[in-house]
């Protein structure tokens, strides 16, 4: 027998033969205690786990220009919406949130300029829908940011510039 065969009947009682010999008993693992898949029914959720009332599917509900800030206009607000820019914002909006982030400036059209009037004249809950919900190719930030951060960031777009302060009041 030369050596080629004999390397391919070693070869083949490898692969063939010796898996099954040396591997898992698979018939024998369902069969353990531990392991009963679906003998169980799942026990009923927790209703404060899962929200039911509120969340997305009010928000996608709602119309935006009844949304109220329930955060005051404080440093502290202010200062939790920086933290909130920061974090999820300013790769896109830079870090004058003038639009010109570097992570923006790879897409078309480029991030808004958030102290543009366009924006500040905006009420607070049209802000908070956007920031959430997403918009164009403004992603929806609902599963990574929380609504009280949301609201904050809302709060510090607000501070940028006095108008949209003012503009604020107005529709209060």
């Amino acid at each position: 027998m030369t050596s080629r065969i004999r390397i391919a009947i070693w070869f083949s009682f490898a692969v063939l033969i010796f898996p099954p010999i040396a591997g898992c008993d698979y018939a024998r693992m369902r069969n353990q205690e531990d392991v009963r898949t679906y003998e169980k029914e799942v026990p009923a959720m927790d209703t404060r786990v899962i929200p039911s009332h509120g969340g997305y599917n009010i928000l996608i509900n709602a119309d935006p220009a009844d949304l109220k800030n329930p955060l005051p206009l404080t440093p502290e607000t202010i200062h939790r919406g920086w933290l909130t820019y920061a974090y999820f914002c300013m790769q896109c909006h830079g870090p004058y949130s003038d639009g010109n982030g570097t992570v923006g400036q790879s897409f078309a059209p480029l991030p808004s300029n958030l102290k543009d009037p366009a924006v500040q004249e905006q009420s607070d809950g049209e802000l908070y829908s956007k920031i959430l919900l997403g918009f164009g190719r403004h992603p929806a930030l609902y599963t990574t940011v929380s609504e009280q951060d949301a609201w904050a960031a809302v709060n510090y777009i607000r501070s940028l510039n006095t108008q949209g302060a003012r503009a604020r009041e107005r529709k209060g």
